[in-house]
């Protein structure tokens, strides 16, 4: 047992100081807007506001509802769970009054998807990032 402790100690240690990727709002990079409020992005995810200030339709993408990076962001970026996500978008969908997301399959056709879409919006981890697609600051 105590030549076991060093070990775990180890690995705690290791595990603790693993740089934790935070989950971003991106948005396609014609998006004239450099920030949204929490309010305002709650109302694009849950489709409720269909255009960007300067009449641009958006396009939300999403990932699927079991995706980590998705789970994250609607709790730590939304807050909201992911089911009361799900909830709107099944309620809008079945009673014909509204559309849902585009779900794509990987953060990798995401940023594809959200780079080569006039007006899309969307999230990745901050690991994929790159200069295809612009950071938007949720306030």
């Amino acid at each position: 047992m105590r030549r076991l402790l060093p070990v775990v100690a180890c690995l705690l240690s290791a595990w603790s100081a693993a740089p934790v990727a935070e989950e971003v709002l991106i948005s396609h990079p014609s998006v004239a807007a450099g920030e949204m409020s929490l309010n305002t992005t709650r109302l694009m995810f849950s489709m409720q506001l269909r255009q960007w200030p300067d009449g641009l339709p958006v396009q939300v993408f999403v990932l699927p509802d079991n995706s980590q990076v998705h789970r994250a962001f609607a709790k730590d970026r939304l807050s909201l769970y992911p089911r009361q996500l799900r909830r709107v978008w099944d309620r809008q969908l079945y009673s014909g009054t509204g559309q849902v997301p585009e779900t794509v399959d990987s953060e990798q056709q995401m940023r594809d998807r959200v780079a080569s879409t006039p007006g899309s919006v969307g999230y990745l981890s901050s690991e994929m990032i790159d200069d295809t697609v612009k950071v938007l600051e949720i306030r």
